[in-house]
């Protein structure tokens, strides 16, 4: 009895964790958005580099500070024969020569860099530049990471969407078949439009097939990229597509070279790149420092050394780098050449893409206000085709083109909504703007 207690537990237990696995779960844009910036691998690594290039800063910062190095030695020295010319007294007498046996000595040595054609302060702006750079390619990630979310939001909602209208039309498909069998009984139509409904219903079901098999596709992809469980079914909510505002609508590329964080990160690297020629030029100079010190010594039995200390200035100057250096100099030049000559290409690339998006989106506006129309066209021929079948005035292809023109009027006016958010979206995605109104929506 107590087993099969625990069975029908495991039972009920197991039946639970699957109807928990198979539970739809419900997200808004912004929540899917946020989640994406939260957990996903592309922005992870994307805010692990900008740590790098935090830590490459300060490290280079530190060269601008003293250099203090503290050394010491112990050395055991063997019982050697040691003739000192010099230990004799005033007789001429040779005098006991000490034992010497171990060795000891305590150095602290500092240097303070006082000028190195300035290397130190150009290294610090290359890198600051490099910093900044990263940043900028990081919230460049953030802007792909939420435009690809909101492309399978928008596709997952046209699945979702899809699915339920060609799920209705097959109702009524599947109904008429089922009239049309027993009107072939009857005599009253032919078998040929028997099968022709048959046919009909057929390819809504192919059409249902392949569309759920799109829907599960794409529900991986985002589960995957928002790192929920691989069992998690989204559903999309209406609320994200009904009523949304489309606001400040970009009309030309001017907020794009504003506001594109590709263009600010290549423009950083410029400026690291002009801090680069300099420090090529800077070894035309000599290296200055001030150097102090300390040493502390002992032999056993011969001398003791304290408080030896020292201060003074030293001077380096590579001579060959006038020769070579000019190379090392061309070759920063050159790199600056190529960053800028890179801007300039990002500047024109992105001028087109922004002009694309612009008319995408007025396309999308167009096509909208058609679909309306054409749904309710479509909704009143078929009506009209309808009555006449029914009064025996048009035939079975006039009824079945007509049900199939209704059902992708309604698919395509369902669509068109989200389809123009989704390119407003992109609009604002390559004008530099699709982060910060997800940014502002949090507040």
């Amino acid at each position: 009895m107590k087993v099969s207690q625990f069975m029908l537990f495991g039972i009920f237990f197991v039946g639970i964790s699957s109807v928990e696995a198979q539970e739809k779960k419900s997200l808004t844009l912004n929540e899917a958005i946020n989640l994406a910036w939260n957990k996903s691998n592309e922005v992870t690594l994307a805010n692990t580099k900008v740590k790098t290039k935090k830590y490459e800063l300060q490290s280079t910062k530190n060269n601008q500070y003293p250099d203090l190095k503290l050394s010491g030695q112990y050395q055991r020295l063997a019982n050697a024969s040691v003739d000192f010319k010099l230990s004799q007294d005033n007789s001429g007498t040779p005098q006991a020569l000490p034992i010497v046996n171990q060795l000891m000595i305590g150095q602290l040595n500092a240097s303070v860099p006082v000028f190195s054609g300035f290397k130190i302060q150009n290294s610090i702006k290359v890198y600051e530049n490099l910093y900044e750079a990263e940043m900028a390619t990081a919230a460049q990630t953030k802007e792909e990471i939420a435009l690809r979310v909101i492309e399978y939001y928008a596709s997952l909602y046209k699945a979702q969407k899809t699915i339920e209208l060609l799920k209705e039309n097959q109702k009524s498909a599947k109904q008429r078949v089922k009239d049309f069998v027993e009107l072939e009984k009857n005599g009253i139509i032919p078998r040929n439009d028997l099968l022709k409904s048959k046919l009909q219903a057929s390819k809504i079901q192919l059409s249902l097939d392949e569309t759920t098999n799109n829907l599960k596709v794409i529900n991986f992809y985002l589960v995957t990229l928002l790192k929920l469980n691989p069992d998690t079914k989204l559903e999309i909510r209406e609320d994200d597509f009904a009523d949304f505002q489309m606001v400040n609508v970009p009309i030309n590329e001017i907020p794009a070279l504003e506001n594109r964080k590709d263009l600010e990160a290549i423009r950083f690297k410029g400026k690291a790149s002009e801090a680069n020629i300099k420090i090529a030029k800077g070894s035309y100079y000599p290296a200055i420092a001030i150097i102090g010190g300390y040493t502390a010594l002992d032999l056993s039995n011969v001398i003791t050394v304290q408080n030896a200390m020292n201060i003074g200035v030293g001077i380096s100057y590579d001579l060959s780098a006038i020769l070579k250096n000019g190379t090392l100099v061309r070759f920063a030049e050159n790199k600056f050449l190529e960053v800028q000559n890179s801007e300039a290409i990002l500047t024109d690339y992105i001028k087109v893409q922004v002009q694309k998006a612009i008319e995408d989106y007025d396309l999308a506006l167009k096509q909208t206000v058609v679909y309306e129309e054409a749904q309710e066209q479509a909704t009143e021929n078929f009506r009209i085709v309808k009555d006449k079948y029914d009064n025996g005035l048009s035939d079975t292809n006039d009824l079945l083109e007509a049900d199939v023109e209704q059902l992708n009027s309604k698919i395509n006016q369902a669509l068109a909504k989200a389809n123009t958010i989704q390119k407003y979206y992109e609009l604002l995605s390559v004008t530099g703007q699709l982060s910060q109104s997800f940014n502002l929506a949090q507040k």
